[in-house]
Order: C-alpha cells, then sequence, then structure tokens
C-alpha cells in the first residue's frame, strides 16, 4: 500500500513537472500547423517570390520552440518513469525477500512467496502504467479544453426557427475585441438599414470593416451591443436556420472539394432552378455552361481547376442561392475584371429590384455607386455615416483617395 501510494504521488509529480512545458508546446506546434497550412494556400506565391527558403525558416522558429518544450518535459517524463520503475522493482525485490524470509522461518510457504510476489505486481501495474501514459492524459486534458473554448460561442442546436426576416438590419451600441486583445477592434458602432437598402462599408486597411461584416452574418458574437436582422440577434440565431435567410462572400473566397452545382447550393443537392438562377444573377452561368461536365464538374480542392475571378463570381452565386434577405459582400470585385464587374452591378442592380439589404466592402467608385448609403470606418469607429453622396462628397485627405478615386453619379450603374 506504501509503494502505491509513493507511485501515485510520482504521477502527480510528474503531471506537475510536464504540464507547462506541454503547454507551452502545444501553442507553438499550433502556430507552425498554422504557418504551414499558410504557405501551402499560398504555394503559387510562395514558389513564383522565391520565398521557399524563407517560409521554411519561419516554419523552423515557429517549430523549434514545440520541440525544445517536448524534449525538456519528455526528460522530465523520463525521470519519473525511471524512478517509478526502480521503485516498483525495489518492492518486489522487498516482496521477495521477505517471502523468502517467512518461508524460512515456516509461517508461508514457498508457493504463497510466488503468489504475494505476483499480486503485488498485478496491483502496482496500472499504478505505473498510469505514470507512463500521463502525458497522453495531459495533452487529451488540454485538447478538451481548446475544444471547450472553440464550442463556447456556439448556439444552441435546438433553438426555435424565426420566421422568414424582411431585411431591416439594426446595429446597436457593438463592440467587439479578439480573445485576449486588450484593444477593442470595433468601438459602439450604432447603424440601421430598411428592407432594400444597400449600404457602401468603406475605411482604410485594419478599420474592422471584415470584422463588422462577421459580425453581421452572425459568425461573431460581440462583447457589447448586438446585431439585428428583423429584430433577431444574430449571433443567437442557430446557423442552420440563419444561414437560410442571409448570402456571404468573404474576401478569401473558398470553395469546397465538390461540384460546382454542390458549391452554389451550400453543399446540398439544391433545386437546379435555385441554382441555375443564382448562376443567372452572378453572370456564371455560360462560364459553367463551358465546362467539361457544366454545373457536375469537380473544381477540386480549394476550387484550384478555376481562376481567382471564377472562384469569386461563384461563391457570389453561392451568397445569391435561395433568394436570402441579407447579402454581406466583402470586397466582391477584387479579383474581377470587367466583364466580371459589370456582372456584379448587374446582381447588385436585381438584389435591389428584389428588395434585399445589401452591406458592400469595395474599393472601386463603380461599385460604391450602387449604395444607397456609406458608412466610413475609421480605427474601429463609425466616421461618418449616411447618405451615399452626402458622406463621399465629405471625404477628404489621405482617407479619400485610397478609398474612392471618384465618387460615381447616383445610378451610373
Amino acid at each position: 500500500v506504501g509503494g502505491a501510494v509513493t507511485l501515485f504521488l510520482l504521477a502527480l509529480a510528474n503531471d506537475f513537472l510536464t504540464r507547462r512545458p506541454l503547454g507551452r508546446a502545444g501553442q507553438a506546434s499550433a502556430r507552425a500547423i498554422a504557418d504551414a497550412e499558410g504557405a501551402t494556400r499560398n504555394a503559387d506565391v510562395v514558389e513564383a517570390l522565391g520565398m521557399r527558403s524563407a517560409i521554411v525558416n519561419r516554419w523552423n522558429q515557429a517549430n523549434d520552440p514545440a520541440l525544445a518544450e517536448q524534449a525538456s518535459a519528455s526528460r522530465r517524463s523520463g525521470v519519473v518513469t525511471a524512478t517509478s520503475k526502480m521503485l516498483r522493482q525495489t518492492l518486489q525485490i522487498g516482496i521477495l525477500g521477505v517471502g523468502a524470509w517467512l518461508v524460512l522461518q515456516n509461517e508461508m510457504t514457498a508457493g504463497a512467496m510466488i503468489a504475494a510476489s505476483i499480486l503485488v505486481g498485478r496491483a502496482l501495474a496500472p499504478v505505473e502504467q498510469a505514470i507512463v501514459s500521463w502525458r497522453s492524459a495531459v495533452a487529451a486534458r488540454a485538447a478538451y479544453r481548446r475544444l471547450g473554448q472553440a464550442l463556447t460561442n456556439i448556439e444552441d442546436a435546438h433553438g426555435m426557427p424565426l420566421p422568414e426576416p424582411k431585411g431591416r438590419v439594426s446595429v446597436e451600441c457593438v463592440s467587439y475585441a479578439h480573445p485576449g486583445d486588450k484593444e477593442p477592434l470595433l468601438r459602439n458602432i450604432t447603424f440601421e438599414l430598411e428592407r432594400g437598402e444597400c449600404l457602401g462599408l468603406i475605411g482604410p486597411t485594419a478599420a474592422g470593416k471584415t470584422t463588422l461584416a462577421r459580425l453581421l452574418v452572425g459568425n461573431l458574437r460581440p462583447q457589447f451591443g448586438s446585431a439585428r436582422l428583423d429584430g433577431a440577434d444574430l449571433a443567437h440565431w442557430h446557423s442552420e436556420d440563419r444561414g437560410q435567410h442571409i448570402g456571404y462572400l468573404a474576401q478569401d473566397v473558398e470553395l469546397f472539394n465538390a461540384t460546382i452545382r454542390e458549391n452554389i447550393a451550400r453543399l446540398g443537392e439544391g433545386d437546379p432552378e435555385q441554382v441555375v438562377a443564382a448562376a443567372q444573377l452572378a453572370g456564371v452561368h455560360d462560364m459553367i455552361l463551358k465546362l467539361p461536365m457544366g454545373y457536375d464538374t469537380e473544381i477540386g480542392v480549394g476550387g484550384m481547376a478555376l481562376s481567382g475571378g471564377q472562384r469569386q463570381r461563384i461563391g457570389l452565386a453561392r451568397a445569391a442561392y435561395g433568394d436570402p434577405s441579407l447579402v454581406v459582400l466583402d470586397e466582391p470585385n477584387a479579383n474581377l475584371d470587367q466583364a466580371g464587374e459589370a456582372a456584379l452591378l448587374s446582381a447588385l442592380k436585381t438584389f435591389k429590384e428584389r428588395g434585399t439589404t445589401v452591406v458592400l466592402i469595395a474599393h472601386r467608385s463603380a461599385v460604391l455607386g450602387s449604395a444607397d448609403k456609406a458608412l466610413v470606418l475609421v480605427d474601429g469607429r463609425v466616421q461618418m455615416f449616411g447618405g451615399r453622396d452626402e458622406v463621399l462628397k465629405k471625404l477628404v485627405g489621405p482617407v479619400r483617395p485610397s478609398i474612392v478615386p471618384s465618387a460615381a453619379p447616383a445610378g451610373s450603374n
């Protein structure tokens, strides 16, 4: 019993000595994996610009601390494991020695001595095994905690479905900061949009435009305030129900390893008429028909079989699928040529005719010409909000050239 207690105390010591190094190793390893994934996604740029050595060096700089911390934890765990094995062998020898002495004193048979030795070995084996596998248990506990943190913002899947919204958007005193950041990215954002209005969201780089877009589609939950669609808080609206009424085109368009039809239909079979209607709205229907298998063409991982402009226009068709009430477009013309931009302008016109509310992040005046209102975001704060022409006329200084080369007259689209 004393030996089992001592072995258990060694297991606790193993946890104490290895917990922090393993935690630091996990964090460093996660950073290294994130760097590797980013390099893989941008493989063409890395190869074209001769950045391979720099990427490898950067990965090594992130991975070396992970290896060092893992080595430190392994050394400490090895010392504890060796000590536990030595203690167990000592206990085994002690049991045999005491048993032999009792046999010589005619107080125990030789068979009982062997049986006692086997029983002690069996009794102590689980404790010793716990010490050996303690590092795996610690890693599992850390992974469980990370999953818990990742799932804290996921809403209850059993919420009651809400009626189809009309498209009225209200943002009320919204402030947001990434977990662990002291300074908020957005501060006290407030504005309202009526059904069918198009808002041009403009501002310099790192002003918080993309973060606000993610709040408007419910991907992020604000620390203060709320973003509402027809009065319903987007952050508390279950994603599968909410997603039927929202279209979203992210700044970096990600397509899935599936057919074009499945990508437009949001990975479902999709109603063929709705799929074609969404593709026509995005001006990509004719292009799809020219592909080997039309809408059933497999586009590969990340849409590698398509150009950047084609991916963006299919992403726009996906955003338009199902006739959503709110569409949020984050720089939808970033990779478009003249024909693609003309198709985007036509899509914006169609959205307005349907009464779809649109939030548009863009830097080109031709696209902003479709907006009814404009909101200027600077350093996470609303600098100006109002009618498009009124706001654009007030933009002066270094902000204006970087955002709007020239204000487009109303109806120029």
